[in-house]
């Protein structure tokens, strides 16, 4: 019915390749024209992807790749990394670490796990590097388009809910994301979590991957909503540094952004260990060592 429907369809993607044959008299007519190639079938609107050729591909991949249901699977898929997210009266801080991991291999130090979708809305990466660039990638082309339908931007909690729709229809195929959607729109400085099972969760503060522990840790003790902005930024820059420096696979450095009325500021990049001796800009380290130097049980920190 489907195939019927795009042969005599007057609108849509297959009638605008019907006339680009055409008037071009060429068959070699592909997603290329539209500049898609990259991105599977995006000129369709709707991504497709070629699935295994066996009975039940979800049930494949789980049987291949599940080690906790089976220690002894082919394929062992570990992840490492530290994002966080949360949001106060003067916007919202957005701050990630930058090591990837193989699991025990580092595999690059300089990863960008903050994934600009348009000027005022920024997406965070944790999971599979390949699966978060790619759909954030593409919630940014459909947030583009409904800024030229609506002649208005969308909200965040638009953005994250078409983001939800689109990888749930892809539940249990194989993807890993944990992302936060983080924007300002006209409800103000809005936060979602979604992951590759469709979960959309709205929150003032989140933290995400194998270092979120130690970012919490830090977190719960110094968050409220009153914080000015120099202390959020410092909230968050702490917050990563705690995760970098106790989690084996989260470090490098530390990318920070924040996020306004007018758009987002990348505010900076800062090396873990730097942060460690001697703190942004030299005003004193976060490393236990720094702070208790000179101390002695007769002298103890106060």
């Amino acid at each position: 019915m489907n195939v019927f429907a795009s042969r005599f369809s007057a609108t849509g993607y297959a009638s605008e390749l019907r006339k680009a044959r055409e008037i071009s008299g060429d068959e070699d007519v592909s997603d290329v024209m539209w500049g898609s190639e990259g991105f599977g079938n995006l000129a369709k609107e709707i991504p497709t992807f070629a699935i295994p050729s066996v009975p039940d591909p979800a049930a494949f991949l789980r049987l291949h790749t599940d080690d906790h249901a089976d220690p002894s699977c082919r394929i062992k898929i570990k992840h490492g990394t530290t994002t966080l997210a949360f949001r106060y009266k003067g916007g919202v801080i957005v701050a990630v670490d930058s090591r990837a991991t193989a699991g025990s291999y580092v595999a690059s130090g300089t990863v960008k796990k903050v994934i600009e979708i348009n000027p005022y809305l920024l997406g965070t990466m944790a999971g599979g590097a390949a699966d978060c660039q790619y759909w954030e990638t593409f919630l940014g082309i459909e947030c583009r388009l409904h800024e030229l339908r609506n002649r208005e931007r969308i909200s965040v909690a638009a953005a994250s809910k078409f983001l939800s729709n689109l990888v749930y229809s892809y539940k249990g195929m194989g993807l890993s994301m944990g992302t936060m959607i983080c924007g300002w729109d006209k409800t103000g400085p809005t936060i979602f979590y979604v992951d590759s099972d469709g979960t959309r969760l709205k929150g003032d503060l989140f933290s995400v991957g194998s270092g979120s522990t130690f970012a919490y840790g830090v977190l719960d003790q110094g968050y409220h909503w009153d914080l000015t902005d120099e202390e959020a930024l410092e909230l968050g820059r702490r917050s990563i540094y705690a995760a970098g420096h106790r989690d084996a696979f989260s470090g490098n450095t530390i990318n920070l952004y924040h996020v306004q009325e007018d758009g987002w500021k990348f505010i900076g990049n800062y090396d873990v260990s730097e942060m460690h001796y001697n703190g942004p800009g030299g005003k004193g380290g976060y490393g236990y060592d720094i702070r208790v130097e000179g101390r002695t049980s007769a002298n103890p920190p106060s």
